[in-house]
């Protein structure tokens, strides 16, 4: 009797295990990724060489490459809507053109709740493309 009580405990041991991993394993379906990839820009303004509006909605600047850095001044951009509404107290990223190189990518990952405006580039035939979404 000791045998035969054995052995269904192993059979349904067995189908217990068989019933789990068809379901995919004991903490639900599958392995959960943890993994997340930086999010990329959707959209982009290419040959930006003014001040412009990128989007004239809410929207996040997620990267900016540098294609000419031009001669002087700098590169500044904006939460707003407009170029007129840009604001210092908008301003969400500014750099010193002695600080950009050709081929330079700037990650900026930042929302913008009114919209995204280049609002100031640099003197001298500057050229920057931004990834937005």
């Amino acid at each position: 009797m000791r045998i035969k009580h054995s052995f269904l405990a192993l059979a349904a041991a067995a189908a217990l295990c068989s019933a789990v991993a068809d379901a995919g394993g004991i903490n639900g379906p599958g392995p959960i990724s943890v993994f997340q990839q930086a999010p990329t820009g959707a959209q982009s303004a290419i040959n930006v060489t003014a001040a412009a509006v990128v989007k004239p909605t809410p929207g996040v600047v997620m990267r900016i490459l540098v294609v000419a850095a031009g001669s002087g001044g700098s590169l500044t951009l904006n939460d707003s809507a407009t170029t007129g509404a840009a604001a210092t107290a908008n301003e969400i990223f500014t750099i010193a053109q002695a600080s950009l190189t050709v081929g330079q990518v700037i990650t900026i990952e930042f929302p913008c709740k009114n919209g995204i405006t280049v609002s100031a580039v640099p003197t001298g035939s500057p050229q920057f493309s931004i990834s937005f979404n």
